[in-house]
């Protein structure tokens, strides 16, 4: 097929796809009625909307295996949870995807029956149905590093202001004020959940469940464990800093060891023949002159 044609075909698939799942994916009824609780306080009677789950909703949960829904929202715990797409609208975003993938594909497989056609719009489909997860994983990944290199500098901050006189959860708060990263977030939303009631140890659990960072999670044991016992915070901190500076000091000298290795190769296959042709280029049309 002409390229023309798919640019065309794309540019009338994708549009009608994304502005579909835009209107079957808002709960309209849902939005008006945590509206009215907002103005009005909360009404059991009144707020079977919310409570009621939208059809296609429920068909993506019913579709979707239980052990995939769990990994998609850890995968989004991660991730930070972005506003733009919670777990519910990321389970009907990828059948619609998947739905509008498919559709690209029939029109392929249209144009030019063959087996080759059928396995591209096979390919397109479950493109289509993964990307969503791609995209969350690959921001859960730069999220995690994040925190990975914010952790030393943010608990030299705390060990600094517990040693000026303030409280843990006191320090925690001034490092969440003042940073502006993924940890800084992380930091001011376990401080409000001990603020609405949630016992200490289990927003520190819940601080350590959402990252894999092993540094952030031996912290938080440390916390736990000083807290438990009543151990000094000052020196938990001081020991947790300065183990989280050398794993960062030894980290960098991990990718500076394996740096040689990673560009061995680009030399072996873009920048040796390119020095080749250029400096054995002009000696090999000599000898062929030579010898014609």
């Amino acid at each position: 097929m002409n390229i023309t044609v798919l640019a065309l075909i794309a540019l009338v698939v994708i549009p009608v796809t994304f502005l579909a799942w835009s209107l079957v994916s808002i709960d309209r009824r849902g939005m008006v009625a945590v509206q009215t609780n907002l103005g009005q306080g909360f009404s059991v009677n009144g707020n079977a909307a919310i409570q009621r789950t939208p059809a296609l909703l429920g068909a993506a949960k019913r579709l979707t295996p239980t052990g995939y829904v769990g990994k998609l929202d850890r995968w989004l715990s991660l991730a930070g949870r972005p506003a733009s797409m919670p777990l519910d609208r990321l389970l009907v975003a990828k059948p619609s995807l998947a739905l509008g993938g498919a559709m690209l594909g029939l029109l392929l497989f249209s144009n030019s029956p063959s087996p080759q056609t059928f396995a591209l719009g096979l390919a397109i489909t479950a493109f289509f149905y993964f990307l969503p997860d791609l995209l969350i994983y690959n921001k859960g990944i730069k999220r995690q590093q994040e925190i990975e290199m914010e952790l030393p500098n943010t608990l030299d901050q705390m060990l600094i202001s517990v040693e000026a006189g303030l409280g843990f959860e006191a320090a925690m708060a001034r490092a969440g004020q003042n940073g502006t990263g993924a940890l800084a977030q992380e930091l001011v939303r376990t401080l409000q959940d001990i603020q609405v009631g949630r016992p200490r140890q289990e927003a520190y659990a819940a601080l350590a469940a959402r990252s894999s960072v092993q540094d952030l999670r031996s912290f938080v044991r440390a916390v736990v464990q000083a807290d438990k016992y009543g151990i000094g915070i000052a020196k938990v901190l001081r020991m947790q800093a300065k183990q989280s500076r050398i794993k960062r000091r030894q980290r960098a000298e991990e990718k500076a060891m394996k740096l040689p290795v990673k560009v061995l190769f680009p030399l072996l296959l873009c920048i040796f023949p390119v020095l080749f042709i250029v400096i054995l280029g002009p000696a090999a049309i000599n000898i062929m002159k030579a010898f014609s």
